[in-house]
């Protein structure tokens, strides 16, 4: 950063110090207290997706169908509550990509942790799950492409953007059920031929039901990669027995981001 933009930033952080985007305390983004009371995602976890369960297992009911056959394996760091939840909707939605760095670090303490440490050697890139040229330029930003360069860099990893386009405008999956979601992004994605061979990791903000994930990963496989992982920031905590049986297999799919 260079020493004009440097001063600047100091001026307006001691004039208007920033809040805290979980509990609004004075001079921080998003502050320690409730960077520590971020949820992780704990077991039991389906073994290949890693979303949260009932019970431990090796393929949820998804994953057994075959839906996610395209991803080699799928972890998210955190679960998608407060005070997280409102920090990555400041990031995505409210212009605040300083957070981006911040929310990185639980991507990285996810990938110090077996089996990423194996499968992270063996990478040849890390791709952000792209955005649509008119939404990037609606939104100034990727979020997506935020966290993945910071876990990148901090990973020794080269980031390959530009290895995986979204070539058609798709809705918000907010407020999509998994069959919308799916319809919605279907065919959204094309890999350049540069991946035929390479081992890669996808990055995203949310992991919902796995559709967008899904589709990225099926557009690189088509190219020729020979295997596609992805680590999200964030998935839906699991809803209680009683919201499931008021909405029977879209509840949890609802209110939830992109991916």
């Amino acid at each position: 950063m260079k020493p004009f933009q440097q001063l600047r930033e100091h001026l307006i952080d001691l004039f208007f110090p920033p809040r805290c985007v979980g509990c609004t305390r004075a001079g921080f983004a998003f502050c320690p207290t409730c960077a520590q009371a971020v949820d992780p995602v704990a077991e039991p976890i389906c073994a290949h997706c890693g979303h949260p369960q009932s019970a431990p297992t090796d393929l949820c009911s998804t994953c057994r169908s075959g839906e996610r056959d395209s991803l080699a394996l799928v972890r998210a760091a955190t679960l998608y509550t407060d005070p997280l939840r409102p920090a990555i909707r400041a990031l995505k939605y409210s212009g605040q990509p300083e957070l981006a760095p911040l929310l990185a670090r639980y991507l990285i303490a996810v990938a110090q942790q077996p089996p990423w440490l194996e499968i992270l050697a063996h990478i040849d890139g890390v791709i952000p799950v792209p955005l649509h040229a008119q939404r990037l330029a609606e939104r100034g930003f990727n979020q997506s492409a935020l966290l993945a360069g910071p876990f990148a860099e901090r990973m020794g990893l080269p980031l390959t953007e530009n290895w995986l386009h979204r070539e058609r405008q798709t809705r918000s999956q907010v407020g999509l059920n998994g069959a919308e979601r799916r319809q919605n992004v279907a065919g959204a994605f094309r890999a350049d031929p540069l991946v035929a061979g390479k081992r890669l990791l996808l990055i995203d903000d949310v992991f919902t039901t796995g559709t967008t994930l899904t589709e990225c990963a099926q557009a690189l496989r088509m190219a020729g990669c020979a295997a596609v992982y992805g680590l999200a920031l964030a998935t839906p905590a699991p809803l209680p027995v009683s919201a499931l049986a008021l909405s029977p297999g879209d509840s949890a799919e609802r209110d939830f981001g992109d991916a």
